[in-house]
């Protein structure tokens, strides 16, 4: 018929949390406080949390190892961090360990 749209009006699906512990209106306030910030404040959280995971990681390291040197250590994070060829790349003497 004319005056009808030749492609039928596609229905969007609901739109799924990103994370499923959290609800989809929670979620939509923390899109609106991310939207919000300046990217220097998002430069600091982003920043903080990655302090934070290399701080996780490295705790980590210890509870698994914990008589190892802080040398061997090091070298085990590194090898957690960068993949373990790489690890081995840049540092040699981390072949043979794990993480």
């Amino acid at each position: 018929m004319i005056g009808e749209p030749y492609n039928p009006v596609v229905e969007t699906p609901a739109r799924q949390p990103l994370a499923d512990d959290t609800p989809l209106e929670i979620e939509q306030v923390q899109i609106a406080m991310w939207q919000r910030m300046t990217p220097g404040d998002k430069m600091r959280l982003v920043s903080g949390l990655c302090r934070r995971l290399h701080t996780l990681a490295a705790e980590a390291v210890k509870q698994r190892h914990p008589q190892a040197s802080a040398r061997e250590q090091f070298l085990r994070l590194a090898i957690v961090r960068l993949g373990y060829d790489l690890a081995v790349e840049a540092f040699p003497d981390a072949a043979g360990l794990d993480c």
